[in-house]
């Protein structure tokens, strides 16, 4: 395979995930860095990011699993997981992230990848490039520290993500079906044009399959149907725009809807909770003050 047909194929794989980073941008927030020596707990709030750069470790889960970390190694957890940290006697050099990755459990990214990865440096060249600038910044804490960390690490998030999409860790939900040339085209569709009247067909059409091995395709990769896909997009796009005090009036049409009242049931049958409803409970839970967490960046 030629040099430019390899640039080519790289620059596709990341316009896949452009459409999705279009719309919901990996967030990362550094809040720990430095040697932790004592068990730390971890609430399942949202997601968390722990680089293990020296030392040993145990990661204990809720489900009373013991993941024993004994070289440096990256540990995603994308899913709110509580969980705890147990140093080894000789303590660790560990940087710690809360991880969004967008809307819950409507996001396509958040329902792909397992509760637990669990990394070794030494096996994921790819990412030691981001890893190196975050532990380096991380041990000099120099001016504009914090907000460096922030965007470092953001970036390691956005490479790891490349790296789980590349890797036999990638092979189902969306990322392996980002993956795949044919269905890659469907997801795309779908991710810029939400707003679109998509037909299974008008779908199939995008990903040049039949409609039936389309729709079966889809779902033995992703893990559900194409449109119920693309509900949870519109739904989970229409959840970001609220938090952006959009009105649901000129939310509806862009997230392919065609009324305010059409959205309103879709939302609520598959939430739960009126728009409404649910944009108070979001102000609640976000005025809510977590303190149980390392904090030391």
């Amino acid at each position: 395979m030629g040099y430019l047909n390899l640039i080519q194929i790289a620059e596709s794989i990341m316009d896949r995930l452009s459409s999705l980073f279009s719309r919901f941008t990996p967030k990362a927030e550094v809040f720990f860095t430095g040697n932790l020596c004592e068990a730390v707990s971890f609430d399942g709030d949202g997601g968390h990011l722990h680089l293990l750069r020296s030392g040993t470790m145990e990661l204990l889960l809720q489900d009373g699993r013991t993941i024993a970390v004994t070289e440096p190694a990256v540990v995603f957890l994308p899913q709110p997981t509580p969980h705890q940290i147990l140093p080894g006697s000789r303590g660790i050099d560990l940087v710690c992230a809360r991880v969004q990755l967008g809307q819950g459990s409507l996001d396509p990214l958040f329902r792909s990848i397992p509760a637990v990865q669990v990394i070794p440096a030494e096996k994921a060249n790819t990412l030691a490039p981001a890893l190196h600038l975050l532990f380096e910044e991380a041990a000099h804490r120099r001016c504009g520290h914090r907000a460096a960390l922030d965007s470092l690490a953001g970036y390691f998030l956005v490479v790891l993500l490349r790296y789980l999409m590349e890797s036999d860790q990638g092979k189902a939900g969306i990322l392996g079906a980002l993956a795949d040339s044919r269905l890659a085209k469907a997801l795309v569709a779908m991710h810029e044009r939400p707003e679109c009247n998509w037909t299974l067909e008008d779908l199939a059409d995008e990903a040049g399959m039949s409609r039936a091995r389309f729709a079966h395709h889809f779902r033995e990769t992703v893990g559900v149907p194409p449109l119920e896909y693309l509900t949870d997009w519109r739904l989970a796009l229409a959840q970001t725009l609220l938090e952006k005090r959009r009105p649901i009036k000129s939310i509806a049409g862009s997230v392919g809807y065609r009324s305010p009242a059409a959205l309103t049931r879709a939302f609520t049958r598959r939430l739960g909770q009126a728009p409404t409803d649910w944009m108070a409970s979001r102000a609640i839970a976000d005025s809510v003050k977590d303190g149980s967490s390392v904090n030391s960046a």
